[in-house]
């Protein structure tokens, strides 16, 4: 459910290129090559190294049909009522339920450490991609965060999370075949941009990977921690108006989106 209605990278990608970075962006393929052959010297200055940046950039090329979804990109039109009717069914629901009964204790560990309840992850995980049942692999996250970087539009914005991919493959959280995922650039079960998987997923099942394409653990507490660390109050209201719903939209700042997230957790109580 991903075009679905684009998640939580859908809002953020807004970003405008400085001055700086525009000046190799190009908005057709023709300097892609040299534009990349500069990021890897950047890359180099910023701590990636060689063996990295050669294992994760090596044959990879520009991507016109991500532009194009790119440029096609729309905006939520849908009032609540019909986002929410289309989005939360009756399977959903049971299917939240059934998961935070499966993974209860999980959950309560969860909520004992980051201090966000089992309501608001399990709502997030189910739509996202339905519990991993949704989660696109049909891009390969490097090129499509490439092309993008490269692009004149968000240039700066996609140069961060392309930096933030290599240090996730230099990490070794996840090799650049594993990196698959929408044409955005948005992995695993719960969409997380590579700048948000570096900066906020955490390695809960102590396999020493932070893995948000398999590890339900990793999957839940990471995006714990993306709450927690955008404020989340233990405890507290997630009603609109609330900090806690602040939070939610710092998930995605769609009105639409944010609501759907806290009237599904209501409905989880």
């Amino acid at each position: 459910m991903r075009a679905r209605v684009l998640a939580a990278a859908f809002i953020v990608l807004a970003a405008p290129a400085t001055p700086g970075s525009a000046k190799s962006c190009g908005n057709t393929g023709s300097g892609f090559a040299a534009w990349l052959s500069g990021f890897e010297e950047r890359a180099q200055a910023a701590g990636i190294s060689q063996a990295t940046l050669s294992r994760a950039l090596s044959g990879v090329t520009y991507d016109r049909n991500v532009i194009g979804r790119d440029r096609s990109q729309k905006s939520f039109k849908l009032s609540f009522e019909q986002f929410y009717a289309r989005r939360v069914g009756s399977s959903l629901l049971a299917s939240a339920r059934s998961k935070m009964k499966t993974h209860a204790g999980l959950l309560s560990r969860i909520e004992k450490r980051y201090g966000v309840p089992k309501e608001i992850l399990v709502s997030i995980w189910g739509l996202e991609t339905n519990f991993g049942r949704d989660g696109s692999g049909k891009y390969s996250i490097i090129r499509s965060i490439a092309t993008l970087a490269y692009d004149c539009r968000r240039s700066e914005f996609f140069t961060g999370h392309l930096m933030a991919a290599m240090r996730i493959v230099q990490r070794g959280d996840m090799s650049p075949s594993e990196m698959r995922g929408g044409w955005a650039g948005e992995i695993g079960q719960v969409q997380f941009l590579p700048g948000s998987y570096d900066k906020y997923a955490v390695d809960f099942d102590g396999d020493g990977r932070r893995d948000l394409v398999r590890s339900v653990p990793d999957i839940l507490a990471s995006t714990a921690n993306f709450m927690k660390g955008h404020g989340w109050k233990a405890g507290a209201s997630w009603q609109p108006g609330s900090a806690n719903y602040g939070v939610i939209k710092d998930w995605n700042r769609a009105e639409v989106y944010a609501r759907t997230i806290s009237v599904m957790a209501d409905r989880l109580q």
